[in-house]
This record gives C-alpha cells, structure tokens and sequence, in this order.
C-alpha cells in the first residue's frame, strides 16, 4: 500500500497519511487526494504541506505509530490521522491557554 504523507502548519506535529492504492498509475491525474478527508475535518487544518510519499510494503516499522493500525485505516477509510505524542498536545494546550490569558488583559 502506498500513501501520502501531509502536515498543516496549525498543527504542530500531526499528520495526515491518504492512501494511494494504484500509485503509480493515478500519478498522471490532477486530483485532490486530501478530499477524502470529512468536510469539516479538512477545512479545521487548514493549508496542507506535502511532506513525503512511502510504500508501506517496503516499510518495515513506523516512528510513533503501528504500521498494522495505519493500513487498516487506510483501506477502511482512506486516510489515517497520526496525533501529536500526548507530551507535545499538553505543551501545546498549556500554551494556548497562556496565550488567551495574555489576550484577555490586553
């Protein structure tokens, strides 16, 4: 199984993994392989930034994820979502809400 792999600036440290069945044959299409993300979901991310493509037949182990977990989400539904390690998603909450805090005395 082949995929994209997709990170969104506005969140740090997640990525979006779409499935591509019969790469290379759809290479020669224009096509919007993020559309098969749910609406509201995609249009939340923001700007997409392409980050690599990977042949998960030829990919032995994933860095922060089970590569079984991953391909049977991606047949099932076409994509896979890979969060952020719970570590980074508090730093990122604390500072958010640091940040609200600031805004809301200026």
């Amino acid at each position: 199984m082949h995929c994209d792999i997709y990170k969104f600036p506005k969140h740090n440290d997640m990525y979006v993994y779409i499935a591509r069945p019969c790469y290379p044959d759809d290479t020669d299409d224009i096509k919007d392989w993020l559309g098969v993300l749910p609406k509201d979901f995609r249009a939340s991310l923001g700007v997409s930034k392409f980050v690599m493509h990977l042949d998960l037949g030829d990919t032995p182990t994933l860095a922060r994820v089970d590569k079984e977990e991953v391909l049977a989400k991606l047949k099932s539904q076409g994509y896979f979502v890979q969060m952020p390690p719970q570590d980074v998603m508090l730093r990122q909450a604390e500072q958010r809400a640091r940040d609200a805090q600031d805004k809301k005395y200026d």
